[in-house]
């Protein structure tokens, strides 16, 4: 069964991205391999506010990902190229890791990691923890949240001080 992994880049205070979104505070690491990263997933899975900031960037498509965005506001027939889920995302999820493929990439979105760990969708957390503090912005974990028990499964330290860290959930 393809495992659903929460990659995402963090502050050290717990942000995913800064108090208006930005993302500038993310290092790009001369060490970290992105390729090898990518050629791990064919499947993303994004949330509405990740999603617009793709638009924005002019990366909406991924090549070689087929990529769902989880929205209740957006139209499908706006976004040629990604599927738009508008409901419970439980069912889509449980056929995606049911499909052969690689793993499934949850690529952004507090609220969406948030959603899919309570419904005990997510297999693996693993943040990127980069040396800043950004005292706000959008939180890894949004409140109210349930607890969720973690076990360590790897470690790296880059020489720029990110600490990729990979948790199984228990």
């Amino acid at each position: 069964m393809r495992k659903v992994r929460y990659v995402v880049a963090m502050s050290l205070d717990g942000y995913i991205a800064g108090p208006n979104g930005e993302s500038d505070w993310i290092p790009m690491d001369p060490d970290f391999d992105f390729g090898e990263l990518f050629s791990q997933f064919d499947t993303l899975l994004v949330g509405r506010r990740t999603f617009e900031t793709m638009v924005k960037a002019g990366r909406a498509v991924t090549p070689g990902m087929k990529t769902f965005v989880f929205s209740h506001t957006l139209q499908a027939s706006d976004h040629p190229g990604v599927d738009i889920v508008t409901g419970a995302p439980e069912k889509t999820i449980t056929v995606l890791r049911e499909t052969r493929g690689k793993d499934i990439w949850l690529f952004g979105g507090g609220k969406l990691f948030h959603s899919l760990a309570a419904a005990g969708l997510v297999d693996t957390v693993e943040p990127a923890v980069v040396p800043v503090l950004l005292g706000g912005g959008t939180p890894l974990l949004p409140s109210p949240a349930r607890r969720v028990n973690l076990k360590l499964t790897g470690h790296t330290v880059s020489k720029t001080g990110v600490v990729s860290l990979k948790y199984s959930l228990r």
